[in-house]
């Protein structure tokens, strides 16, 4: 019997709560699938730093390698000023683990309203594979004569080839495994971005007609990428991009897909240790109240799963969450489900 090791790190407000959930579906479907799960437990968050000043420990990265894949909750609380835990850990777990794609199914559930009129699942599903280690977000700049009229703030957006042809050629295999439409579409600002998304066109080109060529390329600049995500969603199967505009568009793709109550995300490094997370976030004043939706969790775990080679036990996920949206919940809101967290859980549990 074959087991993973899963570091769960719950975080802050009611991280730990979904955390649980995904743990009792992941269980779920490891008895079912005939193979354990090896949990471990990490305290990382708000809490933690309040208590101890450390936001975290040096050696974090070196445990978590250790580990097969990490099960996240949430970061961010009410009492910390805001980017501290986020650099300090999300970023920082990203960097030195690597994680330089940051995925993004973009899937609207059976029973899941979308603000978008006249669209359903069968429009919007499509997935979006963000750089996740490059870009602006590496913090690349800096201040001159800060506080004065004067002050000049820089901040650069830096990418390599190497950062950019990794992330590419995995949006293509992606592409590949995903069986869908067999296209991937470059969101890039190639009029504006002349140098970066120059680099990003010709690394996609020169890649996909050498290696990839039974693959369809197509180019959609960021701005009219956001308007076919709203306007034309079925036309998307797989698009790559950069890290601040695969920030922007998957927040877009989220409230298409239902809210953040059901969108999951992967952060992933192909050749080591993988993070999975809802990405709604925290959401502390439903704290301890047993009312915010589990789901987007469960599908992170279903994620896991997937990327561990488990395909089965995540489709098997995937077709219990399908059963849970399709009748049984009245609302994706948290307090609107018209079940509790726990039983939420239950219910994806059960139906494995």
């Amino acid at each position: 019997m074959k087991t993973y090791k899963i570091a769960v790190i719950g975080g802050d407000g009611t991280g730990p709560e979904v955390a649980i959930e995904a743990v009792k579906v992941l269980q779920a479907v490891a008895a079912k699938y005939n193979f354990k799960l090896d949990l471990q437990d990490y305290d990382f968050g708000g809490e933690r730093y309040m208590r101890t000043g450390e936001v975290l420990p040096d050696s974090a990265a070196d445990e978590m390698r250790r580990h097969d894949a990490i099960l996240l909750g949430a970061i961010g609380h009410p009492d910390v000023k805001p980017g501290i835990l986020e650099k300090g850990i999300l970023l920082r777990l990203r960097f030195e683990l690597d994680q330089y794609i940051n995925l993004r199914p973009v899937k609207l559930y059976p029973g899941v309203e979308t603000p978008l009129k006249d669209k359903g699942p069968e429009d919007i599903d499509y997935v979006v594979v963000r750089e996740n280690t490059g870009g602006l977000y590496t913090g690349i700049g800096g201040f001159t004569m800060k506080g004065t009229p004067d002050e000049v703030a820089v901040q650069s957006m830096v990418y390599n080839y190497k950062q950019v042809s990794r992330c590419l050629r995995y949006a293509f295999e992606y592409t590949q495994r995903r069986k869908k439409k067999n296209t991937l579409a470059l969101c890039g600002k190639t009029n504006v971005l002349t140098y970066v998304y120059d680099l990003w066109e010709r690394a996609f080109h020169d890649i996909g007609e050498k290696d990839f060529p039974t693959i369809q390329r197509d180019y959609y600049h960021v701005d009219a990428t956001c308007m076919w995500m709203v306007k034309n969603p079925e036309w998307f199967d797989v698009i790559v991009t950069g890290n601040m505009f695969g920030d922007i568009i998957t927040d877009l793709g989220a409230i298409t897909q239902g809210g953040m109550g059901i969108a999951a995300g992967g952060n992933i490094n192909p050749e080591g240790v993988s993070m999975f997370e809802p990405i709604g976030g925290s959401a502390p004043k439903y704290t301890g109240k047993n009312v915010i939706n589990p789901l987007a969790a469960i599908c992170a775990g279903a994620m896991l799963l997937d990327t561990l080679g488990e395909t089965e036990a995540a489709r098997t996920i995937e077709n219990a969450v399908t059963e849970v949206t399709s009748g049984k919940l009245k609302s994706m809101a948290a307090g609107r489900m018209g079940y509790g967290t726990t039983e939420v859980g239950d219910l994806v549990a059960g139906l494995i």
